[in-house]
């Protein structure tokens, strides 16, 4: 298995896991544009590494981060710098410093404050209020900012970075029914939005009749498309797979998510892949409905891996010296 780049922002719901599997049902896909409207940290899109991409997201901070790796307003250095002092003030004050912190990028929503707060909060959480005031508390760990975690966040920059520079990547704060207006028939749409049915901590809260404009939106595009959503845990299954998105294929994989602070809350579930286009190990929606009824088991794959484009495979090591 291909080494996966982890992105220096952490959030609740991060795909790192699960791009191994993302990308080995779509690497033998053509596509003239990778398109995403709800990139969040842009995990899955910086490991498929597309020649082009549209990566988009309501969250302005996230977008304004990237743009700022992109033109090279942060990099690993520079990050390094600001985590190092932010961190000695943090350790000094026993904690108290992440509020200062906080308060500030809330005025000022500083790039390098976001990224300081993603990486301190409590269970890497992204949350914010009506206003759009980050309101995650500190993890409690004045020490958050070791010069190995320090070292370990700088190089992530470093890598996304270069994996940025090498591509053709436009990255727009808007929501998603404006990223449904610029889809192509040649896209490959990758869609990850807030699991509906589901408690999350996103930038936005989630609807069914955002789930229905989102279906229809791809539908109505003509492109391919994939989707992540989640099918089952050991209490309920996501019926909306079954009405919203029953004209799709479906694809499933056992995952486990650490999503709350009780372990009753970190439960393993079936995590599904919709698409309007078949893929490597996938079923019809109408199939996997009668599995669930009949008891039978609704994983289609248990296989692990990523296939990364021979056009954008980028030795990372030999790029930092010819950049030096």
């Amino acid at each position: 298995m291909s080494k996966i780049f982890v992105p220096p922002i952490k959030s609740q719901g991060i795909k790192t896991k699960l791009v191994g599997w993302i990308g080995s049902n779509i690497s033998s896909i053509e596509y003239s544009r990778w398109v995403e409207p709800f990139m969040g940290t842009g995990v899955v899109a910086f490991n498929i590494r597309p020649k082009k991409a549209l990566l988009c997201d309501s969250n302005p901070h996230l977008i304004n981060f990237y743009k700022s790796l992109q033109s090279k307003e942060i990099t690993g250095a520079i990050a390094k710098k600001h985590l190092t002092s932010e961190g000695k003030l943090l350790l000094e004050s026993g904690g108290d410093y992440y509020y200062t912190v906080r308060d500030r990028f809330n005025d000022l929503g500083n790039p390098l404050d976001f990224l300081f707060l993603s990486r301190s909060c409590f269970n890497g959480m992204m949350r914010f209020n009506r206003k759009g005031g980050f309101n995650v508390p500190f993890c409690r760990k004045p020490n958050r900012f070791a010069q190995a975690l320090v070292t370990k966040i700088s190089n992530q920059i470093d890598y996304i970075s270069q994996i940025i520079e090498f591509g053709d990547y436009s990255f727009k704060h808007q929501d998603f029914t404006e990223t449904l207006k610029e889809l192509n028939s040649d896209d490959l749409v990758y869609s990850d939005p807030p699991y509906i049915g589901r408690h999350v901590d996103y930038f936005d809260s989630w609807s069914e009749e955002e789930e229905i404009l989102l279906h229809g939106g791809l539908q109505a595009s003509n492109a391919k498309f994939i989707l992540s959503t989640w099918l089952s845990n050991q209490y309920r299954t996501n019926e909306y797979v079954f009405s919203i998105w029953k004209d799709c294929f479906i694809s499933t994989k056992e995952h486990f998510y650490h999503v709350g602070a009780k372990e009753s809350n970190r439960n393993a579930v079936y995590e599904a892949l919709l698409s309007n286009f078949e893929l490597k190990e996938s079923i019809k929606n109408s199939e996997m409905k009668l599995r669930i009824e009949s008891n039978i088991s609704q994983l289609t794959t248990q296989k692990n891996g990523i296939v990364i484009p021979l056009q954008t495979t980028l030795n990372f090591e030999d790029a930092k010296v010819a950049s030096r």
